[in-house]
């Protein structure tokens, strides 16, 4: 690990302003469960850590008007644990409880969940986020068992290695942005973009920004997360869906249904969603769903499976 300055300041506008004086050699600790594999494997060698772990206001669970917050620096322990999220939010605890590790549960947090960086093995064995060679793609002519069958015509092809945001985009979450030039709220699907190009990241936050804090509606309905994983223990899962229904009786008024570990960024499956509004809920009609959740899909080379396990679990 190269050498680095530590910083750990104790409010959110220190620490904005440290990230905006080191604007692109500055890196955000919080768990830390990413970004020291990241440290230890040279993939990112900040010249500043910045250490937000101790600011009180980017922690905490409270309901704050028609929706949930959630502190960035939230653990997942914390997100299991609390009794709203619980009660009304069962897919946002199966996405947690995913996590095997009772220790990166204890650790890591829901924004650094949220920010944390592909698995793909290009990235980190340090050939870049797009994983080129000499103009050609790596990946595509590589080892792609566990690269993306969803929104992979362009360079991108890692997946989006998030547990939570499948989950947290199909309840319809936003996620509040601070910056020096202050504070805005975006919908969590608009956090994740696919890069067109090596110096894009797969998230539109800054370098001199910070994730503060996940708002939820206060919504009723049913919501759940499956994911399939080669083996139980630790491990990424090879495909997951988180679906939000919003029912009237049996009968599903309004559905949204969201892929992740597919693609480069949590896939929301519009088709799947309109097959399942207005109809009568059946086994018959999740199998239609599934169908449409993965319609599109392409495989590369090793990974066609990866379809089938979507088709699954949606």
């Amino acid at each position: 690990m190269r050498a680095f300055s530590y910083a750990k300041p104790g409010t959110t506008s220190e620490a904005l302003k440290i990230l905006n004086e080191h604007r692109g050699q500055a890196a955000v600790l919080a768990g830390g469960t990413d970004l020291l594999s990241l440290m230890k494997d040279s993939v990112v060698a900040p010249a500043v850590v910045v250490n937000v772990k101790s600011i009180s206001k980017l922690s905490g669970i409270s309901q704050q008007g028609r929706y949930l917050r959630i502190g960035a620096t939230t653990t997942l322990t914390d997100l299991i644990e609390d009794s709203t999220v619980s009660s009304r939010y069962p897919s946002l605890v199966q996405a947690a409880e995913g996590v095997a590790s009772p220790q990166i549960r204890n650790m890591g947090t829901v924004g650094g969940d949220l920010c944390q960086r592909p698995r793909c093995w290009y990235f980190r064995g340090g050939f870049g986020l797009l994983a080129t060679h000499d103009g050609r793609s790596m990946v595509e002519d590589g080892d792609n068992r566990y690269h993306a069958v969803l929104g992979n015509a362009g360079p991108a092809r890692f997946v989006n290695p998030s547990s939570l945001a499948p989950a947290l985009i199909a309840l319809g979450a936003e996620v509040e942005i601070s910056g020096p030039s202050g504070s805005r709220v975006i919908p969590l699907a608009d956090f994740f973009r696919t890069p067109q190009s090596e110096g894009e990241k797969e998230y539109v936050l800054g370098d001199n920004e910070l994730l503060m804090e996940v708002h939820v509606p206060l919504q009723e309905g049913s919501n759940a997360t499956y994911e399939v994983r080669q083996r139980q223990a630790l491990d990424w899962p090879l495909a997951a869906a988180a679906v939000s229904l919003n029912m009237d009786g049996a009968t599903v008024r309004s559905a949204s249904v969201v892929l992740g570990h597919v693609a480069p960024v949590p896939w929301v499956a519009t088709a799947a969603a309109e097959v399942l509004r207005g109809r009568t809920l059946s086994p018959d009609l999740a199998r239609q769903a599934g169908e449409a959740a993965v319609r599109g899909a392409r495989a590369l080379s090793r990974n066609g499976y990866k379809i089938q396990l979507a088709r699954v679990a949606a």
